[in-house]
């Protein structure tokens, strides 16, 4: 399809990618609606690390100012052995310029409102309680029986997108072979970096996203994903966390509610081969999702959907859009991925003494252009 000017653009999924996409496409004069199946707009976690490539993306659409401001901003990676003593230092490349943070940890309700509140004094319709049922050319059927006629549709609905599957396009999720839990405690006076400690079972760490919080991340070797019921998520979390001392202890003894913890399986994925059909494009974790061990999944997610909306703003034919914006993202997106699945491997394997140097390379590969 040719394009020369505004088009229709219907995003499937109300997260980061579709909604800093839904901005990107708003800020183009593109006609926008949003679709989000849940009713409230409900983020599951509870923090996340804005690294300096995610900044530099939001930067673009003037948005990294309003994020920063929102978070806590971190300027290194502070790594401990399991009894709090400090065995290395990381500082990611600084992208945003010097005396920069290098990052910033960020509550998600809180970034999710931002972006939220920006896509839709941009312009952008916004809609939950629907998704898309039928892709057909040049229309989709919602899930409330009603129809869009769109130029071009985003799948943006995440790891297990229902979007791809429409599509016809392969991917298909895999455990990682570690769960990783989170939990929201009140930041501690010592936690102005990210902090990890490295214990024998497991990698935890402290990141702070605001004045006030933090949350506590832990990840888990298991073979099989079995589930834990909801009143015994903190008691198991802090037996988990009991190997763990120093003045991280208190940080673990203050996890005590249920409602503090979150826990998820790890699951990767990187689709193979193209990336859209017809009129639709995934973006973020319908496409590709690293493990946690990079910190990298939002800034990928970010990436995409500011990249898509510059290579819509480049070309006059859609397609010739979708295969430029698939072919800046496949190598970075795969090395990062690659990157993270490595460091996972070997915590796995208690080999914790390798990993710093995969993490810095890691953060100097993002940092270049993308």
């Amino acid at each position: 399809m040719v394009h020369t000017g505004a088009v229709t653009v219907l995003v499937v999924g109300g997260g980061i990618a579709g909604l800093v996409h839904a901005i990107a496409a708003r800020r183009a004069g593109h006609d926008v609606e949003v679709l989000e199946i849940r009713p409230d707009w409900a983020v599951a976690g509870w923090g996340l690390s804005l690294t300096g490539p995610a900044l530099r993306a939001l930067r673009a659409i003037d948005l990294a100012d309003e994020c920063l401001a929102a978070g806590a901003p971190i300027h290194r990676h502070r790594h401990h052995d399991s009894a709090g003593e400090l065995r290395a230092t990381t500082e990611p490349p600084s992208v945003l310029g010097p005396g920069q943070p290098t990052e910033v940890g960020i509550g998600r309700p809180a970034l999710h409102r931002i972006l939220r509140e920006r896509a839709a004094a941009g312009g952008a319709t916004l809609r939950t309680g629907l998704t898309v049922v039928e892709i057909s050319a040049g229309a989709a059927r919602l899930s409330d029986g009603t129809e869009r006629t769109v130029d071009y549709l985003v799948g943006a609905d995440g790891v297990r997108s229902r979007t791809r599957e429409l599509l016809g396009l392969p991917g298909e999720p895999w455990f990682t072979g570690q769960m990783v839990w989170r939990a929201l405690v009140d930041r501690p006076a010592w936690a102005d970096d990210i902090h990890t400690f490295a214990g024998p079972a497991g990698t935890t760490g402290v990141i702070p996203i605001s004045p006030t919080q933090a949350y506590v991340f832990l990840t888990e070797v298991t073979d099989v994903p079995g589930e834990v019921p909801d009143e015994e998520l903190a008691t198991r979390m802090r037996d988990l966390l009991a190997p763990f001392t120093g003045r991280f202890a208190a940080v673990r003894d203050a996890i005590t509610e249920p409602g503090q913890v979150v826990r998820r399986p790890v699951q990767a994925l990187l689709v193979e081969g193209p990336w859209h059909a017809g009129r639709g494009v995934l973006v973020g974790d319908a496409a590709h999702s690293p493990s946690p061990q990079m910190v990298s999944g939002a800034a990928l997610a970010i990436e995409d959907a500011v990249v898509l909306a510059d290579e819509i703003a480049r070309h006059d034919e859609l397609a010739d859009a979708f295969t430029a914006y698939q072919d800046r993202r496949r190598e970075r997106v795969r090395a990062l991925l690659e990157t993270s699945l490595e460091i996972g491997r070997r915590e796995r394997e208690g080999r914790h003494h390798e990993v710093h140097q995969l993490i810095g390379r890691g953060h100097a590969a993002m940092a270049a252009p993308i």
